[in-house]
């Protein structure tokens, strides 16, 4: 069903939709999530004001249901589930205000809905559905695994350390597979550890493995053009955040500066390039602060007529562009419903951690159970790195490596220095030639934990099923 609209004369906010349909009372509902997720996925009992952005689904009678908007939309797509009925908001604001659209006809999105069957798996019916959503998904030519300094360095690294990165990941491959990538995180502007990107990236190639490189585009220096900005008010009362400088992509200058970004690291020879931060930076809140709207009122881009969402689209298409026909694209802080179709890969979940294992256990488990279905239906998942560190113990992050490496999601490592002995070269081995032959692991317990701890990989006679005590020493119930 297609939703379209017309609103000459009016600058308009939201559109609401509405089906009665009734719920049987032990109704399961799951959402998704406006970015990524923050270890807040789950089914839930019906909570008629809880947002569900994108898509949901409602699991009755052995049975599991599925509504949602086609990836790409126009506008930014809200449900709710109650025991009376299905409503659908269509956000189509221009930053913290109304769209105006003049004598444009806005198509909003494309309703789609899936009926499941009975005893069909849960995961089997989201994953059917995903793909309803996305018909042209933009996949990799090969798997997407290798190295990324950030939960070892967070931030201190430098280009021998890559190097070595791209040796260690190099050597682990499986003979005669994908060559791994080496990706250089955030610290690379810093021009005393990372003299000569373009030479840092020829010998990582020298290396076997392919560079990458991670980039924020839309970050915009002080000394800049003031009027090339976002205004401050996209942060509403969060005035500590003022700080952080970003180009308004509805301004072609500004838009120029951010692609520009894009274009350098490919032309620096970089084979994979990872962009963060832009929904952030373009809204002002991550995405476990937006409640049912991605942003706060009262503000508006420079460009008034396009929605968020197509403002957002274009960012992307114009990314996509700039990177090329050959660079695989990962987006981080991105708006995945948005991005499916644009970019290879896609991070679906807040930070794990090299630190602290609970951060983990509670993001990293959490995103690769729930978006799974996700997985090639809108672009490679990318469910975080596996930090592989002297700080959080081996055991654990162990059952991580092989949750990542059999479920055919992104398998990057963040191997710190003096951590890496012979049982884990040994681990990274195994881990990577099952990432490299195309696995599919799904979690049997979804309907039951935040956490799934039964997974299944393989069917009939070759089906293995495996079990991660995550929580074997129990959880913490504070921030992390």
């Amino acid at each position: 069903m297609a939703v379209s609209l017309a609103a000459p004369s009016l600058a308009i906010t939201h559109v609401r939709l509405r089906w009665q349909i009734q719920h049987p009372d032990d109704t399961l509902v799951l959402g998704d999530a406006w970015e990524r997720s923050y270890g807040d996925l789950g089914w839930r009992n019906l909570v008629p004001e809880r947002p569900l952005p994108w898509y949901c689904a409602v699991h009755q009678n052995g049975s599991t249901h599925s509504y949602g908007v086609a990836t790409g939309a126009a506008s930014l797509a809200l449900w709710q589930i109650d025991a009376s009925g299905i409503t659908l908001w269509l956000d189509v604001r221009s930053g913290g205000e109304g769209v105006i659209l003049g004598s444009r006809a806005l198509k909003a999105a494309t309703v789609v809905a899936r009926r499941g069957e009975r005893g069909e798996s849960v995961v089997n019916a989201l994953s059917a559905f995903c793909r309803s959503l996305c018909p042209s998904p933009r996949l990799p030519r090969s798997t997407v695994y290798g190295s990324n300094d950030w939960y070892y360095a967070y931030g201190k690294n430098s280009a021998d350390g890559i190097v070595r990165d791209a040796d260690l990941v190099a050597s682990l491959a499986p003979p005669g597979g994908p060559k791994p990538y080496a990706i250089v995180d955030d610290g690379w502007q810093d021009k005393q550890r990372f003299p000569d990107m373009a030479a840092l990236t020829a010998r990582i190639q020298s290396s076997g493995a392919l560079p990458g490189l991670w980039i924020r585009p839309l970050r915009a220096q002080r000394d800049g053009d003031r009027k090339l900005l976002l205004p401050e008010a996209r942060f509403g009362d969060r005035t500590d955040r003022f700080k952080d400088l970003a180009y308004d992509p509805t301004i072609p200058e500004a838009r120029e500066a951010a692609l520009e970004t894009m274009r350098l690291a490919v032309r620096w020879g970089n084979k994979l390039v990872k962009h963060d931060f832009s929904t952030y930076e373009l809204f002002g809140a991550w995405g476990n602060e937006m409640g049912p709207s991605m942003t706060a009122n009262g503000w508006h881009f420079n460009d008034r007529s396009r929605t968020n969402a197509e403002i957002v689209l274009d960012l992307y298409r114009g990314l996509r562009e700039a990177a090329g026909e050959q660079t695989v694209v990962i987006g981080c802080n991105t708006i995945g419903h948005l991005a499916a179709g644009l970019f290879e890969a896609n991070r679906t979940g807040d930070d794990v951690s090299g630190r602290i294992w609970e951060r983990t256990r509670r993001m990293g488990v959490n995103t690769l159970a729930f978006r799974l279905p996700q997985n090639r239906a809108f672009f490679i998942v990318d469910a975080d790195c596996v930090p592989i560190t002297k700080a959080v113990a081996w055991e654990k992050t162990r059952m991580w490596l092989d949750a990542i490496a059999r479920s055919g999601t992104a398998l990057i490592v963040s191997a710190e220095p003096g951590a890496v002995g012979e049982p884990q070269k040994q681990a990274l081995r195994d881990a990577f030639a099952i990432a490299a032959s195309s696995p599919v692991s799904v979690p049997e317990d979804l309907l039951l934990t935040s956490t799934p701890r039964h997974w299944r990989s393989g069917g009939g006679s070759g089906a293995q099923s495996k079990t991660y005590l995550w929580e074997e020493e129990g959880a913490s119930p504070f921030s992390i």
